[in-house]
């Protein structure tokens, strides 16, 4: 009996053994990327927004609300299903020759989710492009909506600018990135997240970081300014060693912002009053919940941010692709255009891959979700 009991702890610490060994070599892989060192981090440093260690929002920005923890939101969501995370159908898209369109014609095209495709200035921009059909370091983990993985790299044409919000799984795509290297002039990135470029094998000299407020350009027509977003970082384990950020684009003619991730505060108002205006937004408007409800906002508090920016036209962002939160799928898609019904700004709501061009003030986009919905007929 002895020998037994022996024999079998023998094997459970084995077992353990290769378990902690193959969790290591796991996270090791380069897709986890590593911790800002050496130059990058000195930057870090000399930032005001990096205090005790980790980086902070303008205005006080807790993870979780009402007492709730990743553990006890974990167990919730276990014992407590719900229904319509995800459509029954696939997401209607279209599908768009990227490689055909007139370089000279501005335009966003939403890729689904916070993916955007644009082009201003005559330049072509990728805006925290996933191309993968997940988004999540496990490939059967955060599964894309079926119809929504709409291209691969090689479907893209060459790309001036590759912008990353930050570094979550939902925004910067390890596989994606990869398959782009090739094709990208430029990355621009907040402070820290261009540690994850150089690891994956780009060249450090087209790698481009900055602080809340920094400007880059490149003599080209175009100006794009790294600006405050409310929200938080982790790829792993480490909270708030990289930076997160929206992203506003201004070209000679037109203004264009994107919010990334971010919860609702006065920094949208903020930059409203700095920029006077702007001819296109796409904001956070899904993905929220009462226990993370300063971290994503609501489609009220999408509208409201839209109108603190002086906007003519609102894109929701943060929907369409992926289910993160316990909301149904279309819930963002069905309140915002509920609110915004007759009021500035006008919505837009293309189809995921569908041209938003930006000199067609008159463009109209049909409400496709309801299109997947349809009522029930009565039978005879």
């Amino acid at each position: 009996m002895k020998g037994r009991l022996t024999s079998m702890l023998i094997a459970l610490l084995l077992l353990a053994l290769l378990f902690g060994v193959g969790a290591c070599a796991f996270f090791k892989h380069p897709k986890f990327g590593k911790t800002p060192h050496g130059a990058r981090m000195e930057a870090i440093l000399q930032s005001p927004h990096y205090i005790d260690g980790a980086f902070r929002n303008l205005i006080e920005t807790p993870k979780f609300t009402q007492g709730a923890s990743i553990f006890s939101i974990m167990r919730h969501d276990l014992l407590n299903p719900v229904a319509r995370l995800t459509p029954e159908r696939p997401i209607p898209v279209i599908k768009t020759d990227l490689k055909a369109l007139a370089a000279d014609e501005d335009l966003v095209i939403w890729l689904g989710h916070s993916s955007y495709f644009i082009q201003l200035a005559g330049q072509r921009i990728l805006l925290d492009p996933i191309l993968s059909d997940h988004a999540a370091p496990l490939d059967f983990f955060n599964k894309a909506f079926a119809g929504t993985t709409l291209y691969t790299a090689d479907e893209l044409p060459a790309i001036d600018y590759l912008l990353i919000s930050h570094e979550h799984w939902d925004h910067l795509d390890y596989p994606t990135v990869k398959a782009l290297q090739h094709k990208v002039s430029r990355v621009i990135t907040p402070l820290g997240v261009g540690s994850y470029f150089e690891l994956w094998g780009y060249d450090s000299t087209i790698i481009f970081e900055g602080d809340w407020e920094a400007q880059f350009a490149f003599d080209d027509g175009l100006t794009i300014h790294l600006l405050p977003a409310r929200h938080y970082s982790n790829r792993l384990l480490q909270q708030n060693q990289t930076l997160w950020a929206g992203f506003a684009l201004e070209s000679s003619t037109r203004r264009l912002f994107f919010s990334g991730d971010s919860g609702y505060g006065p920094h949208f108002a903020e930059i409203g009053r700095r920029f006077g205006s702007f001819d296109f937004v796409a904001l956070d408007s899904g993905q929220y919940d009462p226990r993370w409800a300063y971290i994503h906002m609501t489609p009220g508090e999408a509208l409201s941010a839209a109108r603190d920016l002086k906007a003519a036209a609102l894109l929701p962002s943060h929907v369409g692709r992926f289910s993160i939160s316990r909301h149904p799928w279309d819930e963002p898609l069905i309140q915002i255009a509920s609110l915004s019904h007759g009021v500035n700004p006008r919505l837009l709501t293309p189809r995921i891959g569908e041209p938003v061009k930006l000199a067609a003030q008159q463009q109209t986009f049909s409400p496709w979700w309801v299109e997947m919905n349809p009522p029930p007929t009565l039978l005879d």
